[in-house]
């Protein structure tokens, strides 16, 4: 039987079943970091970087009894030179069911975000690990999966706070392409002209605009509607705020 000290920093208290940030762990034999820190309830995608009596370690260390260890979460403008694992992907991410209005928000953006109710847990964490792109749920014990190597614990509620959670923890203001992706298929949305999408327009539309986009993909054409005020807010919000 062993024991070893461990604190967690900054927001990795969120996921501490108390306001304690250091705790005693036993443990039997000499179980890996990684697996201790999800014990305690932290899902190893949230971590960046982990010290033990002052020295970084990866997720593979054995704990040993004494040791002193340091959890920290992922820093915003500090460069650790953690090798816990790669950068992430840039503005790819595969999002949960439960966060369906969010993967419409981040394609309404720019960003490249699968999601379909049909995929289950082991689904999210293949697609995330076989296209390289990071999970984002609401589900810590889906962070947990040892096979995904980047992934977030979406925190706030709010569809419009979670997209600005989201641009902002992984640095993407610089990035934004506002109405770049269809917002139902993830597609690509290019300029068509009216002329080619005339016979399918309502007597309306065909009136009353004269600019057309069209998603490569499932073939849905967008125009700027009265709908478009709210979303061009939208972005002004995000852009305001991170």
């Amino acid at each position: 039987m062993g024991c070893a000290t461990f604190r967690f920093y900054g927001e990795l208290t969120d996921f501490l079943s108390d306001a304690t940030a250091a705790r005693s762990v036993a443990f039997d034999d000499r179980p890996s970091v990684k697996d201790r820190i999800e014990a305690c309830g932290v899902p190893h995608t949230e971590v960046d970087l982990i010290v033990v009596d002052g020295l970084p370690v990866d997720f593979s260390y054995r704990v040993k009894d004494g040791d002193r260890i340091g959890v920290y979460p992922v820093f915003r403008s500090l460069d650790t030179g953690s090798s816990l694992r790669p950068d992430p992907p840039i503005g790819r991410f595969v999002v949960d069911v439960n966060l369906g209005k969010l993967a419409k928000y981040l394609r309404l953006v720019g960003f490249d975000a699968v999601s379909d109710s049909a995929l289950d847990d082991s689904d999210l964490a293949d697609i995330a690990v076989d296209e390289d792109r990071i999970l984002l749920t609401k589900d810590r014990n889906l962070l947990k999966r040892r096979i995904v190597v980047h992934g977030y614990l979406v925190r706030a509620v709010l569809p419009d706070d979670q997209l600005i959670e989201v641009v902002r923890r992984f640095g993407l203001a610089e990035s934004l392409r506002p109405f770049a992706r269809c917002m139902e298929c993830n597609g690509e949305i290019v300029p068509v002209a009216k002329s080619d999408v005339d016979h399918l327009l309502q007597p309306l539309t065909r009136r009353h605009f004269e600019h057309f986009r069209r998603c490569r993909r499932c073939a849905r054409i967008y125009w700027r509607g009265s709908h478009v005020a709210h979303l061009d807010s939208l972005v002004a919000k995000v852009r305001s705020k991170t």
